[in-house]
Order: structure tokens, then sequence, then C-alpha cells
């Protein structure tokens, strides 16, 4: 019978913009960094589709 099956396992803390990243291991920082550029590149990607859509429905009412 294993004792730590019900213990809760530790929940990694989002990244908070300017908290203090001294109390980070090295692995932890290399985990938010790649955290960090995923949602970079999920961001460019929603804002590429409302540029697209921007300019979809701009046409479109220059044509009017």
């Amino acid at each position: 019978m294993a004792i730590f099956d019900d213990e809760p396992k530790k929940k990694a803390r989002p990244h908070e913009i300017g908290q203090d990243l001294s109390l980070l291991s090295v692995s932890d920082l290399t985990e938010r960094i790649g955290i960090l550029r995923g949602e970079i590149a999920r961001l460019e990607a929603e804002l590429k589709a409302k540029d697209t859509t921007k300019s979809a429905a701009e046409a479109l009412f220059r044509r009017g």
C-alpha cells in the first residue's frame, strides 16, 4: 500500500507578469518560457485571423 497516493498533486501555478523569478528553478523557467512561447503563437494566430476578417470586411464595404 502506497502512503503517498492520497497526497494532492502539486499544481503548477500559471506565470504572472512581473512575478519574482529568483524563486524559480532552471527547469521551471524553461517550462514557463515554453508555455509563454506557445501563448504568443496562439495570440499571433488569433491576431492574423482577426486581421484577415477585418480586411475582408473593409474590401466588402469599399465595393459598395
